[in-house]
């Protein structure tokens, strides 16, 4: 029976330089690591340049809208001050022409008037004129109806007479009261003293007087107590 020999067991060198040798798998795990990192880095540095950029985009916007309503505000302010100058211009413009209206209407309504009157006025002349020519005819008829005889020539001078009065008093003609002595329509032609009237009363008439409104045809030849 061979007795075996234990001899030393011998590691190839390779083994031991193998065994020596750092692992490849964990340098290329621990590199990979590396770059992982760098990779997320690289990642997230474009993420904070996009914030960073972001928030100065917001930051330079916040101004410019600021800036472009400082700048609205301001051409509004400007517009309305412009705006308030032209209001102002055209209520003195409205005012002028209102008075210039006023002015203008007043002085149609004075020449309205004006002529109004002097037409009345002329056409109160000419009537007068009329009526004073005619009046001498009326007188003559009275003195006919006084001394006339016979009843027929009475009745035709008293139609006659009554037409007259008629006219007379469609054209506005008025006799003039005979009471009470008045110059503006009465002229005395005699004066009595008679105590038993009163002074100024007219006593008698001798001839009548007309009006026509405010103007006097003839005045009223009259007596008058004393």
């Amino acid at each position: 029976m061979t007795e075996e020999k234990n001899e030393p067991k011998v590691t190839p060198a390779s083994e031991e330089a193998e065994e020596s040798r750092p692992s490849v798998d964990t340098a290329a795990d621990g590199e990979k690591t590396d770059q992982a990192q760098t990779a997320d880095e690289a990642e997230k540095a474009p993420e904070k340049e996009s914030a960073e950029d972001a928030e100065e985009t917001e930051d330079k916007e916040e101004k410019e809208g600021k800036a472009e309503k400082g700048k609205s505000e301001g051409k509004y302010k400007k517009e309305n001050k412009l705006l308030t100058a032209q209001l102002k211009i055209i209520e003195s413009q409205l005012m002028e022409l209102r008075n210039s209206y006023l002015a203008l209407y007043a002085e149609y309504e004075n020449y309205r008037k004006r002529t109004a009157k002097e037409k009345e006025a002329i056409l109160t002349d000419a009537t007068a004129s009329c009526l004073t020519a005619i009046l001498p005819v009326i007188d003559n008829l009275e003195r006919a109806l006084t001394f006339a005889e016979g009843d027929k020539v009475v009745e035709g001078v008293r139609m006659t007479m009554n037409a007259f009065r008629e006219v007379m008093t469609k054209l506005g003609v008025e006799e003039i009261e005979t009471k009470t002595f008045d110059p503006a329509c009465h002229n005395a032609v005699m004066h009595v003293e008679d105590e038993s009237r009163g002074e100024g009363e007219i006593v008698d008439v001798f001839q009548k007087g007309y009006k026509k409104g405010d103007k006097i045809l003839r005045v009223a030849m009259v007596k008058v107590a004393n």
